[in-house]
């Protein structure tokens, strides 16, 4: 009995795709939603549990050092949004109420 064996001559390929997108609301457009902007101003520790509770973190993340800037990395992969680790750093650092806004807006747009 004779078996004959092929070469395998090229792999398997897996193609994903998908469109990068940009944020649907600026980091200075804090006004476009007046419920997330009086929250993030007064009360952000509960804006930023409800941002990592819709992202299927933790509530108590926010209150981690640099847990916001993880987050809001998160946020922007799972909705495929341009940008860097080092651009959310920035933004968490600077204006981290102006960003932490963007990120409810966005899940609220996105969700």
């Amino acid at each position: 009995m004779s078996y004959q064996t092929e070469a395998m001559t090229s792999q398997p390929q897996m193609t994903v795709s998908y469109t990068v997108s940009h944020w649907s609301s600026d980091v200075c457009d804090c006004c476009e939603d007046c419920g997330i902007c009086l929250c993030g101003a007064f009360i952000p520790c509960i804006l930023g549990c409800k941002v990592a509770q819709d992202n299927g973190d933790s509530c108590c993340l926010p209150f981690l050092p640099g847990a916001m800037i993880a987050l809001r990395t998160s946020i922007r992969d799972k909705y495929h949004i341009n940008g860097s680790v080092c651009d959310d750093w920035v933004i968490m650092t600077c204006c981290p109420f102006c960003g932490l806004c963007q990120m409810a807006r966005e899940q609220k747009a996105r969700g």
